[in-house]
């Protein structure tokens, strides 16, 4: 472990855990937080933020002038990849409800409503080419849909499936023929490109060549990330925010210590960077 983090504010993805009062990471995870930046909106781009990142220029490749598709424009990945991507000079479209248009349109995106029967056509009508990305976090028939709209080189990213989320079948349902479609999709004679994205794929085992692969580019990818916030090229999107007050004695059971309220993990800020060395 790097020990002048000792003491510092720290971050880190942490894929189990992030609610615990106190959480044991390896110091090779660790990211130090610029001074400045409000705890809340660094959690919010740890893993939002280094998703839109890591697809948006890992996975899509986006390029200055290129035009690309977000289905979830206004959600806490989508609204980071908007912003990421107008800085990198690209052209945005959004889906997203009308009472978060305003606030999209005002960064630059050109905005469909989610709703809108003739999605397609709208999206052809802005871009007749096809787009030169989607980025996908609905699943089921939206995948397929976004594919089509792809252009002749067009890059399909699907990273979730918040379609299948409604409770009425196991998500897994959904998760299945989606990995096969896409994987069908590469095997055509065609020069899209399509892939789901995961935060985690690639790390490998504990303390193997690919682990510490993973955790170089992923401190190199938040570091970047958090700088950004810093510099005000991002803004993390926060609803209101809720503090939980500490409960009264008299709530707790008899011979128990009160009850105390949930609180995040290091990843949240919440305290500092230990060593037990």
């Amino acid at each position: 472990m790097d020990r002048t983090l000792v003491g510092r504010r720290v971050a880190a993805p942490t894929k189990t855990g992030g609610w615990a009062t106190a959480a044991l990471l390896a110091g090779a995870d660790l990211v130090e937080v610029p001074d400045g930046i409000d705890p809340d909106e660094a959690e919010t781009l740890i893993v939002n933020g280094l998703t839109a990142y890591q697809m948006l220029h890992a996975k899509a490749k986006v390029q200055a002038g290129q035009t690309i598709l977000v289905t979830g424009a206004a959600g806490g990945v989508g609204s980071i990849l908007v912003q990421l991507a107008r800085n990198a000079v690209a052209h945005v479209i959004g889906k997203a409800s009308p009472r978060h248009h305003e606030a999209l349109r005002a960064l630059g995106v050109v905005l469909i409503d989610y709703r809108d029967p003739d999605l397609a056509a709208r999206v052809r009508t802005l871009a007749p080419d096809g787009v030169d990305a989607v980025f996908d976090h609905l699943g089921g028939a939206s995948v397929t849909l976004s594919y089509r709209l792809l252009n002749r080189t067009g890059t399909l990213v699907s990273y979730s499936i918040a379609a299948a989320l409604d409770g009425t079948r196991p998500a897994r349902l959904d998760s299945l023929p989606r990995l096969a479609k896409l994987a069908f999709w590469n095997h055509l004679p065609t020069r899209r490109h399509a892939s789901f994205y995961d935060l985690w794929a690639g790390a490998g085992k504990p303390d193997s060549v690919k682990r510490e692969a993973f955790r170089a580019w992923t401190r190199t990818d938040l570091t970047h990330v958090l700088n950004l916030l810093r510099d005000g090229v991002l803004t993390a999107q926060i609803a209101p925010a809720f503090r939980w007050p500490r409960p009264p004695r008299r709530w707790s059971r008899p011979n128990h210590p009160p009850a105390r309220p949930p609180a995040k993990s290091s990843s949240r800020l919440d305290g500092r960077a230990l060593t037990t060395a």
